[in-house]
């Protein structure tokens, strides 16, 4: 907050400051500090030659005028009038001080040590501030004198104000209030015609103007009062010198207090400095993912996978990244490229997704400085197309496969792009769904996989996407070949479950008297196990067919393939991507979790021979089980809650999961029934002699 004896003086400058704005400042008023008020306009001067007082001026210790026999400030002195002045002057001199106390306590801050170099800026505009009155007050002979002086050549020097400001004290408005409302007016005024210029006339003019206003008033930047006009031109300059945008950098408050524009230019030559405000949104972006994946609420209807593309680029995080890169593509390469190195470092497929989202996000608001540059940007335009669809179409698969087709010779590096892209979790789900698909439709068609171009496109793009990280790491920008077993043997092998599941279910539909004694196939053959362990595509395509029969509720097609996922290529049976997505299908067995056999095959034939090494399946035990306690059976649920009770190396999300799980045991076991002796409704009956025994 402005000191109340600098108001006027900064009112002043911001006078000269919207003149300057408009292009018609001729002069810049100097600050007088003499003690005669020798440049008061004659016809505004007092009876007695003196300056009047209270030009617009606060009454830091409100003096008084005579209010009766017609003596004022300059009048006739009688020794009554004297007296009576001067207990005046003492009475008010009082209520000043309550006054300012009261200010002081309701709206000023606490100077820090700063204040001084805060308002030293003033001096250079030629502004007198409060150390020019206290110089003043210092070494002057007359104080009233020199403070009328003062407020004279500091105050709003309007004519009218000398009769209106009395008027204001009558009503007990302080003077510190008028001036402060004034300052307020005038600082919105100013930012109003900031922005303006930036818009108006011809760039170079414009320009120049806002170049003018900064040289002006940046040495006030530290004034909280005048700070947002310092900001709102430096907001609107697309090169802000470089000296000042050195002095904004060193000091954190102004640094802070500065427009995300002003800040970018500040981020484009110090990476380290943009690296520091990205990382706490890239951690924020991956804690949002995984808080996603063991969230408690299961369900197949609301997964991971459920909310749109555009939903997704609402988030907080992607809207934040998006502001800070703005339209700078010097920016953008540098978030792309803190993505790739934390892609390295933790393989986490979260900022391939954050990678595709930005550039979505960007494309969104039509940034064409970005989207045009960027090689990538149709082609994840098209993938976004199929995934907010949950399907590649014919249409679009001849789009992508144009795009992959396109890239030349020499731009081989795109390809690392596009990989990681397609190493998104939500691109992957995309395609291994639509794989699921095609097979089904070539069961129908009696058409083998490799006579289907979209089926060996979709493997095409997941086995990119599956190579990104080899690809990244390696600098060795070549698509992966595919192994030619994957779609003579591992496809069919797939395709022929397809069959054993239509075969069955055909069967249980025929009259009993038709049934052929065709029994659920319950072996597994050798060669899909091993695929299983060994090829990093056909397992994604295998887990995903166990998703699919989950959702269909075929029971006995789960309990034949699940011994199959406890050996698995890199452990992805037991991901958390996968697990949050079995446990959700899950629930549409519900029933089956009364059955000893089922319970036994999943929990002990599955779950349990990772728990213990592997606390993210811990995890997705407890929450399965959170959700479908009551329909295990007591003895197989006590059994489980003993074999997944929390170690002492186990993690605070476990033990609240298995406490929580405690806790919903503990309401369902029936309260021991009290066992009272309940007395005897029979009454004794009295013996009665026989006749004989007279």
């Amino acid at each position: 907050m402005v000191p109340s004896n600098t108001h006027h003086s900064v009112i002043l400058w911001f006078h000269d400051l919207r003149a300057l704005s408009k292009g018609s400042l001729s002069r810049v008023r100097p600050a007088r500090r003499s003690a005669e008020p020798h440049g008061a306009p004659r016809a505004a001067r007092g009876r007695s030659g003196q300056a009047p007082r209270n030009l617009g001026a606060p009454e830091p210790w409100c003096w008084a005028r005579g209010r009766r026999g017609g003596a004022g400030w300059g009048g006739p002195r009688g020794a009554g009038a004297g007296a009576r002045r001067d207990r005046g002057r003492d009475r008010e001199r009082d209520r000043g001080w309550e006054r300012e106390r009261e200010r002081e306590l309701s709206r000023e801050r606490p100077r820090g040590p700063g204040q001084a170099e805060m308002y030293a800026g003033l001096q250079e505009l030629g502004v007198a501030n409060g150390e020019d009155l206290k110089e003043t007050l210092t070494n002057c002979t007359e104080p009233l004198k020199a403070i009328e002086q003062f407020q004279t050549e500091n105050g709003v020097l309007l004519p009218s104000l000398q009769y209106a400001l009395p008027f204001l004290d009558l009503h007990g408005t302080p003077r510190l209030e008028f001036h402060q409302s004034v300052f307020d007016e005038l600082r919105e005024k100013l930012l109003e015609r900031v922005s303006a210029i930036a818009l108006e006339g011809k760039v170079e003019e414009r320009y120049k103007k806002l170049e003018d206003l900064l040289e002006k008033s940046f040495s006030l930047v530290k004034m909280p009062s005048i700070q947002p006009v310092v900001m709102c031109v430096m907001k609107h300059l697309p090169k802000v010198p470089e000296k000042k945008l050195k002095l904004v950098m060193a000091d954190k408050d102004l640094y802070k207090a500065c427009a995300v524009e002003v800040k970018r230019q500040i981020w484009q030559d110090n990476q380290a400095l943009f690296g520091d405000e990205v990382s706490p949104l890239l951690k924020q972006y991956i804690l949002e993912k995984e808080n996603i994946l063991f969230s408690n609420d299961i369900s197949f209807l609301q997964n991971f996978f459920s909310p749109s593309p555009k939903t997704r680029r609402q988030g907080e995080v992607v809207q934040k990244l998006t502001q800070m890169i703005g339209k700078n593509v010097k920016l953008y390469d540098m978030v792309l490229q803190f993505l790739r190195t934390l892609f390295l470092r933790t393989r986490n497929v979260h900022y391939c997704t954050l990678r595709a989202e930005l550039l979505m996000s960007l494309h969104d608001l039509e940034i064409s400085e970005i989207c045009t540059v960027d090689p990538c940007h149709k082609f994840t335009w098209c993938l976004d197309a199929c995934i907010r669809e949950k399907f590649v179409d014919n249409k679009r698969a001849r789009e992508l496969q144009g795009f992959l087709d396109g890239v030349k010779k020499g731009q081989e590096q795109v390809l690392g792009d596009l990989s990681m892209i397609l190493c998104d979790p939500f691109a992957i789900n995309t395609l291994a769904l639509s794989t699921i698909r095609h097979l089904q439709d070539l069961v129908g068609q009696d058409t083998l996989p490799r006579e289907s171009p979209d089926l060996l496109l979709l493997l095409r793009m997941l086995s990119l996407g599956q190579g990104a990280w080899d690809m990244i790491d390696s600098q060795v920008f070549k698509e992966p070949k595919m192994e030619a077993e994957l779609i003579t043997r591992f496809l069919p092998l797939l395709m022929s479950f397809v069959v054993d599941d239509h075969t069955f279910t055909v069967d249980q539909k025929l009259p009993s008297e038709e049934k052929g004694p065709i029994p659920y196939p319950s072996t597994i053959p050798e060669a899909f196990t091993k695929f299983l362990q060994e090829n990093r595509i056909a397992c994604e395509i295998g887990l995903y067919y166990i998703l699919h029969i989950t959702k269909q509720r075929n029971k006995n097609a789960f309990l034949r393939l699940l011994p199959a996922l406890v050996e698995t290529f890199s452990d992805l049976a037991f991901s958390d991507i996968f697990l949050h997505l079995l446990t959700g299908n899950l629930t549409l067995l519900s029933d089956e979790f009364a059955l000893e056999e089922f319970c036994t095959s999943l929990f002990d034939g599955f779950f349990l021979t990772a728990c213990s090494r592997k606390e993210n399946v811990h995890r997705h035990v407890l929450r399965l089980l959170l959700h479908l306690h009551h329909k295990v059976a007591p003895a197989k649920l006590e059994s489980l809650q003993k074999a997944l009770e929390p170690t002492k190396q186990s993690g605070e999300a476990v033990k609240e999961l298995y406490n929580q799980l405690s806790e919903k045991l503990e309401l369902r076991k029936p309260s021991p029934a009290e066992v009272t002796e309940t007395p005897s409704m029979e009454l004794p009956l009295p013996t009665v002699p026989t006749p004989a025994s007279r």
